[in-house]
């Protein structure tokens, strides 16, 4: 991995949580990039990028007070992404995360070749999520 593709994933990370960039830029940078993935541990509260080589890159979300909840509540997850993607007045990527921990979701994979995003619950129930078109 060498030092461009640190400090895009970086700055990715970062400007997701200050509402500078929304996903679909965060996606393309990080494929501009060399990226095949990335992956949100909630309960670690780290965020790993993939290179396809095998490298990868681990990175602390920051820290807040809000646990995963035992249960996961897939259309409370769904109806999260859903105002992500309309772009709803207020919303912020933070205030997502707390909504997806809230239901249940530990984490999520992106895979940028699959196109989709898999959120995954604490009881390893799924939810899977096709990048829009």
């Amino acid at each position: 991995m060498n030092d461009n593709q640190r400090a895009v994933a970086e700055s990715c990370l970062k400007s997701a949580y200050d509402g500078r960039m929304d996903f679909p830029s965060i996606v393309g940078a990080l494929v501009a990039a060399g990226f095949d993935g990335y992956a949100v541990d909630y309960r670690c509260k780290t965020a790993a990028y993939y290179l396809p080589s095998g490298e990868s890159l681990v990175l602390d979300l920051p820290a807040d007070d809000v646990t995963v909840a035992i249960g996961f509540d897939a259309p409370a997850v769904k109806r999260a992404i859903g105002e992500a993607q309309r772009g709803e007045p207020g919303y912020t990527y933070e205030g997502f995360c707390q909504k997806v921990k809230a239901a249940g979701c530990a984490g999520y994979f992106v895979s940028f070749p699959g196109r989709r995003v898999l959120y995954i619950g604490r009881t390893a129930e799924t939810h899977v999520e096709h990048f829009p078109d």
